[in-house]
Formats: structure tokens, C-alpha cells, sequence
């Protein structure tokens, strides 16, 4: 079973560097059959830019403020949905992302099972994405704003980082690492699935197949959340 740990950082440092990722100089053939093969079966991934991080490194100032200093390069997805797809050769390599963890007044947290059209379909998260070129500015990586952005394209709610819980809950799982920003709604659970169905029924091409309210351990067991969602949820469940 792989390691899941978690780690309170204050605050992150994320960049765009130049990488020269040799799983994709020396997988290159591999890379592309894969793809022909995923694309085959759904038509509807885009081989579009995303965000890898080639490091991640916590860093305690003389302040005592914790810092998660991230290095990140532009690939293609079909070079990233291969590298995880094999099992994460390269492990030089991280996939980090932000997801919003949503808490409603009632202690539920927001997932969503992703839509047959996400490469992982089937699987429930928070709702957010690889970041990519449109979360950078002027060479750096927003990810509180990855937050905002996400979570309203896949649920139509819209959050500003003035309602975002201080510091950020960083979950580490093998090449994953999932920077958790918990954000506390002012709504009971009940409404904002309400609305998050709204939304969804709404468009036509949703990225979510339905929102999914989490607020027992006993959901835990759910065999499509995976280990590092698990890992995180588990301690802030009041029941």
C-alpha cells in the first residue's frame, strides 16, 4: 500500500521552469500508441498543455511559516496521461494540483463523480483539474485561483480566496500531490447538492456526472475515492 502523508503548509511558492523530461524522449513511441488507444476509446480527451512538477520541496522559514516551493513544466496531456497510466515511471516527476474541499454548514464535504468524458471517469474527488497555462501569470503558478476557477466550470459555484480557510492541507501519495484548501460554505448540504445538480443538468457537455455529499466515515469505503482523498477526509469527518 503506498504511503499517504499529509502536511500543513502556510503558504506556496509555485513557478514555470524549462525541463527537459526524458520519460518523454525516451517513451515517445509508447506514449503515442497509448494515446491512440485512449483517444479510441474516448473520443472526447484533448491532447491540450498541462502542468507537471519536476520539484516539491517544503521549506521551513526562520519565521516558522511552512512553504511548499514548486517547480513546474508544460507537457502535453497525452505525455502525462501516459506517464500515469504506466505507472509513473519517472519519479522525478509529481502530478500537484489544488482541489477546493468544500465544507458545508452541516459538516459535508463537495465531491463529484467525474463524467465518462474525464480520463478518470467513474472516480470521486473534489471538483479540479491539472492546472495549466491558464493559471499562470507572468511566470507564476496561481493555484488558489486553480481552486476558484475549477470548482465553478464543474459546479457553477463561485468562491473568492477572501472565503478560503488559512494555509492549505497538502496530501502526498506516491507522484501525487494534492494541496487542499478547505473552504467553509455558509449552506446546509442538502442546497448545495441542489445546486450542483442544477448546474450539471445545465450544460451540455458537464464534466461532472453528479455531485456527491460526503459527511460519514462509513462513505469512506467507497471504493471509487482514492487513497489520498480518503486520507484527508478521514480525521476532518465528524461522524
Amino acid at each position: 500500500m503506498t504511503e499517504v502523508r499529509i502536511l500543513e503548509i502556510d503558504r506556496l511558492e509555485c513557478r514555470v521552469v524549462r525541463y527537459d523530461w526524458e520519460f518523454e524522449r525516451g517513451f515517445g513511441k509508447e506514449i503515442e500508441a497509448h494515446w491512440a488507444e485512449r483517444k479510441a476509446a474516448n473520443p472526447a480527451l484533448y491532447d491540450g498543455p498541462v502542468l507537471l512538477a519536476c520539484r516539491a520541496e517544503p521549506r521551513r522559514e526562520a519565521s516558522g511559516e511552512n512553504i511548499l516551493c514548486v517547480d513546474f513544466f508544460e507537457v502535453g496531456f497525452s505525455r502525462f496521461l501516459a506517464w500515469r497510466d504506466f505507472g509513473f515511471p519517472d519519479r522525478g516527476v509529481y502530478n500537484c494540483f489544488a482541489m477546493p474541499a468544500l465544507r458545508t454548514v452541516d459538516g459535508a464535504f463537495l465531491l463529484g463523480e467525474m463524467g465518462p468524458r474525464h480520463s478518470c471517469a467513474g472516480l470521486l474527488y473534489f471538483p479540479a483539474g491539472t492546472p495549466d497555462r491558464s493559471d499562470v501569470f507572468d511566470g507564476r503558478v496561481d493555484l488558489d485561483g486553480s481552486v476558484i476557477r475549477e470548482l465553478a466550470e464543474e459546479t457553477g459555484i463561485c468562491v473568492e480566496k477572501s472565503m478560503f480557510s488559512p494555509g492549505w492541507r497538502v496530501v502526498f501519495e506516491s507522484q501525487r500531490i494534492a494541496c487542499m484548501k478547505i473552504i467553509e460554505w455558509p449552506a446546509p448540504a442538502s442546497d448545495v447538492a441542489a445546486r450542483v445538480e442544477r448546474h450539471i443538468s445545465s450544460e451540455d457537455e458537464p464534466e461532472l456526472a453528479s455531485g456527491y455529499m460526503v459527511d460519514r466515515r462509513e462513505q469512506l469505503a467507497d471504493p471509487r475515492l482514492p487513497a489520498f482523498m480518503t486520507a484527508f477526509l478521514e480525521p476532518l469527518l465528524e461522524r
